[in-house]
């Protein structure tokens, strides 16, 4: 019999620790992996103190449909734990389930397009067994406990220990000293999670504060009728400067980018903006541009495209420019796109592209600009062209990254690379822990691209704004990070360049890293840059 005691506590001491990991972990920056650090989990005292109450008023044991149930409240809560502490750590920003919800069929979609089937199916048998394990192993932990508490001195015993650690949670809590040796109680997530779908289906404080509009006007006359090209570089940080390695492999990438610049009668002036997002959320960098509002909420974001307001494009189209939205990333219909006051807007469907596809994103940045060139800077006679351009092929996970075609009347063929090349690339699959590789990859073929158009296109009016939308997510960027994007000008426009001088660009590709400001105070210094002096 007293074997049987030491082994009922022992399974019980066993089953106590293995909750409270579960309920407590740590990341282990920057990946998905996670790691005990001694910290005590309120919430396992709380049922503790049930279990106990629940034995007091019954006088016999728990029944089985309850240990069940309590194994399955421990496994949202693990969920819970785990999505909380791994999503800063990848992404760099907390969880926003009203957010991110909405954009889990894109993202699955995409892994459908870069892993294989079987892959697919052996990750969803994984992640089901994995499920099942859970529930099996939080299961014969709650029975383990429950086992010991069928004796009234022990359920005595753990009841009084459980009131303590509650008790010294409140204490702490109610003393605002920091929760430590607790760990944050998953209920806080949920119910932080909550309050975000709450405030975005009511319309949150942000959004409902949405300022007016600053004045986006200009004469437009220091550009002298050349065209303007917005060109977004996705996931373009500061972290390409502030990682040394980073930095390194693309300082040769930089250097041809400067020499092609120069060869084609240009300069180039650069600085850093604060980016109103972090590791994704793309679309709220293009509003804030646009509009000069800066738009950091999803709130925000649905209310003001529900608004007439003045935006970039719309100072353009004043002065007789047309405006024109190249979005080959679009692949549904964007109603909401008038909001912008493009005259043309160049979707997937529109832009016709028959070559292979490279990932979820398909159409690779090389192809977009030869067609831009093709469709709106080739014509002539024409109208002066405001273009926007959201690049996509350095878009997370980065890989495949198409192979640079220096024929460019090629790229607008079905079959816009050699065979060799084209197989070397699709071969390339994506390296979810550790990306840095592929992201330094993606961009050097972006400075390629952009190295090539210039090239191509050599009108020195041609005004181009390469900017960052936002920081990689944070296993890329780093742990910390900053969310400074850089912003380079380049063009042959002598006006343009002096006028940017003056208000804090600095010559060359390596900006200053004191940040200029948010990107929505971008917006005016362009319209103003843009003026006549």
């Amino acid at each position: 019999m007293a074997l049987v005691n030491v082994r009922r506590w022992l399974g019980a001491a066993l089953g106590l620790w293995v909750l409270d990991v579960a309920l407590t972990l740590q990341d282990v920056w920057p990946t998905p992996g996670v790691q005990w650090v001694g910290e005590v989990s309120v919430e396992l005292a709380v049922l503790l103190l049930l279990f106990c109450l629940a034995y007091a008023v019954r006088r016999r044991p728990c029944a089985p449909a309850a240990a069940r149930a309590a194994a399955a409240v421990l496994v949202v809560l693990t969920l819970g734990r785990y999505a909380a502490i791994t999503a800063p750590a990848l992404y760099g920003r907390p969880i926003n389930l009203y957010w991110d919800f909405p954009h889990l069929s894109n993202v699955m979609g995409m892994l459908s397009a870069v892993a294989p089937a079987w892959a697919l199916l052996a990750g969803t048998l994984a992640v089901g067994l994995l499920l099942w394990g859970l529930y099996a192993g939080l299961l014969w932990c709650v029975r383990s406990l429950l086992r010991v508490l069928e004796t009234p001195r022990a359920a005595a015993t753990t009841a009084c220990f459980a009131a303590a650690v509650v008790l010294a949670f409140v204490l702490r809590w109610h003393a605002g000293g920091g929760l430590a040796p607790f760990a944050e109680p998953v209920l806080a997530t949920y119910a932080a999670q909550v309050r975000l779908v709450a405030d975005g289906m009511g319309g949150s404080a942000a959004a409902r504060a949405v300022p007016a509009s600053p004045a986006l006007r200009s004469s437009l006359a220091a550009l002298a009728r050349g065209d303007v090209l917005v060109m977004f570089l996705e996931s373009y940080g500061s972290s390409t400067y502030d990682r040394p390695e980073f930095a390194a492999a693309l300082a040769p990438t930089r250097l041809h980018l400067a020499q092609v610049i120069g060869q084609t009668h240009r300069e180039v002036v650069s600085a850093f903006v604060t980016s109103p997002t972090f590791g994704g959320g793309s679309w709220l960098a293009h509003l804030t541009l646009m509009s000069g509002i800066r738009v950091s909420d999803p709130g925000r974001y649905a209310l003001l495209m529900t608004q007439q307001r003045d935006t970039l494009a719309t100072a353009f189209r004043e002065q007789g420019y047309r405006t024109v939205g190249m979005m080959p990333g679009m692949r549904l219909a964007w109603p909401e796109g008038r909001f912008y006051h493009f005259d043309v807007i160049h979707d997937a469907a529109a832009l016709q592209y028959t070559g292979p596809e490279f990932g979820w994103f398909r159409i690779p940045d090389q192809f977009s600009l030869a067609k831009l060139l093709q469709l709106e800077l080739a014509p002539n006679p024409r109208a002066p062209a405001f273009v926007l351009f959201p690049t996509l092929s350095t878009h997370l996970p980065f890989r495949p990254v198409p192979s640079y075609q220096p024929d460019w009347q090629r790229m607008l063929t079905a079959e816009p690379f050699d065979a060799p090349a084209l197989r070397q690339a699709l071969a390339q699959s994506p390296a979810w822990l550790n990306m840095g590789e592929s992201y330094v990859a993606a961009l050097q073929y972006a400075f390629a691209s952009l190295a090539g158009f210039l090239l191509e296109h050599q009108d020195p009016r041609l005004v181009v704004v390469l900017l960052g939308d936002h920081q990689p997510a944070a296993n890329t960027s780093g742990e910390n990070a900053s969310w400074d994007v850089p912003v380079h000008i380049l063009t042959g426009n002598q006006k343009v360049l002096a006028a940017l001088r003056t208000r804090g660009f600095e010559d060359g590709l390596a900006p200053n890293r004191k940040p200029l400001g948010g990107m929505e105070a971008l917006t005016p210094l362009l319209l103003e840059a843009f003026e006549a002096p």
